[in-house]
């Protein structure tokens, strides 16, 4: 991650968001300071690009008139020790308490769509610290180089979790009443051998 350009002070969570709304990039909020995160920094291939589309499109359809909806990264879900981290996509339920609200209110599904370059830190600190937020039920790691996605679910205090791989398998979450075949996931994707 890097800080933002221009050399900050450590902020408040509020002076935070006051001050990303001035900028012109997203920025995580970690440790008090701004940084980019690392898939900006890298910029997003369109592979990871397609995936991020094919969930919001599967999902928007299934929560249409439901109370859960997705969100893009442009959403941050406030983590409990005081960062904000900004997940491809969120799923959030109930009423937002604004639309004009920067980040999640009641954040259940979050997804990170891994690139090489964001792989280490997506699957062990960002994972650890989506776990610690009360309301998120479930964090989806999504492989961009193979069909393959590993489903963290929270169970009363602990967290489990199962990897499914190849293009019959289905991501089943009935904590927002959705299921995504990973078909659907990886639309106008190839790989480099046949999967089923």
């Amino acid at each position: 991650m890097s800080i933002a350009e221009d050399n900050h002070d450590r902020m408040t969570q509020d002076e935070f968001l006051a001050w990303q709304l001035r900028q012109d990039k997203l920025y995580e909020f970690v440790d008090g300071l701004p940084l980019l995160p690392l898939k900006m920094m890298a910029g997003a291939t369109q592979r990871h690009d397609r995936v991020v589309i094919n969930a919001i499109l599967s999902l928007g359809n299934q929560l249409k008139g439901k109370p859960c909806r997705p969100m893009t990264s442009d959403v941050a879900v406030s983590i409990p020790k005081g960062n904000f981290r900004r997940p491809d996509i969120t799923v959030e339920c109930g009423k937002p308490a604004s639309d004009r609200a920067m980040t999640a209110q009641d954040p259940r599904v979050a997804m990170e769509v891994l690139s090489p370059s964001t792989l280490s830190f997506d699957r062990f600190r960002k994972l650890e610290e989506y776990k610690t937020v009360p309301n998120l039920k479930v964090v989806l790691l999504v492989d961009t180089e193979l069909p393959q996605v590993t489903i963290h679910r929270r169970q009363g205090e602990h967290w489990s979790s199962v990897t499914l791989e190849g293009l019959d398998s289905v991501i089943d979450l009935p904590e927002i009443a959705a299921a995504v075949p990973l078909r659907d996931l990886y639309d106008g994707l190839t790989f480099g051998e046949a999967v089923a």
